[in-house]
């Protein structure tokens, strides 16, 4: 292919050009808040005396774990596929490869070569960056004759890193007070955990994603306009009355002050 024509290629494939220099992410990058990985690598520094140079990430997108060119001495740190963990388990073990890999903490058992390796259980609760909240344990070849152990202290570490986190990037979202003729999914999802029963008909509602008064906020999710029927009945849904007791108080509390 002459020169032309390779110019010709990178301008009509630009962002697949561009992509080839683009560094690979691990899947701790793609899914792992970096933070919580310096959590877990902080902790087998200190713990088993891995240098966090030595340490190696050969899970990424389109890698192959088998093919890493794995150094003299490393060890590997990395959040691997859940779904292939036994094999990834007995490939370090057969390669004679140090390893401490996240896990799912429900099934860290799972499997028949659990007894040759170490199984760190520590209630850590990760917010992964697609969302996902798993409740993560780690298993590791350097643990020695232990197979199984709480460790209360790597947990704490974990948990107060990933408050601190949902502290900073939380979205502060606005509360509005909606009137009786709005009916958003959150208020619904108020009378489910209330035990209140409530239905809106398609005669009842019309679709809609902000009040005129909003200017330029919106309902967060959207909601339903309704009908005074519908609204009386939403207003009605979840309200406690006042017992006997209670009325007379607010009647001697509107008396007039002298």
């Amino acid at each position: 292919m002459g020169a032309t024509s390779q110019s010709k290629l990178k301008f009509e494939d630009y962002d697949g050009f561009v992509e080839k220099f683009k560094p690979k992410k691990t899947t701790d990058d793609c899914y792992t808040p970096p933070e919580i990985y310096d959590v877990v690598a902080d902790y087998v520094t200190g713990r088993f005396g891995i240098d966090r140079a030595d340490m190696v990430r050969p899970f990424y997108p389109g890698g192959d774990f088998e093919r890493f060119d794995y150094p003299d001495g490393c060890c590997v740190v990395d959040n691997p596929p859940f779904s292939i963990l036994q094999r990834i388990k007995r490939f370090y073990r057969d390669n004679d490869i140090k390893f401490f890999i996240f896990a799912p903490s429900l099934t860290a058992f799972s499997g028949a070569l659990t007894t040759e390796f170490t199984h760190i259980i520590c209630d850590a609760n990760i917010t992964y960056e697609n969302g996902a909240v798993v409740r993560t344990a780690f298993v590791t070849n350097m643990g020695g004759d232990v197979v199984a152990e709480s460790c209360p202290e790597l947990g704490d570490r974990i948990n107060a890193k990933m408050d601190e986190i949902k502290g900073r990037t939380a979205k502060k979202l606005s509360k509005y007070e909606y009137p009786d003729e709005v009916l958003t999914s959150a208020k619904l999802q108020w009378f489910a955990a209330h035990h209140t029963p409530f239905q809106v008909r398609r005669s009842d509602c019309i679709h809609i994603s902000k009040l005129e008064a909003q200017g330029g906020k919106s309902i967060f999710g959207g909601g339903l306009l309704l009908s005074e029927r519908a609204a009386a009945e939403r207003a009605a849904a979840h309200k406690w009355e006042l017992s006997e007791r209670e009325r007379a108080m607010v009647h001697a509390l509107s008396k007039p002050v002298d």
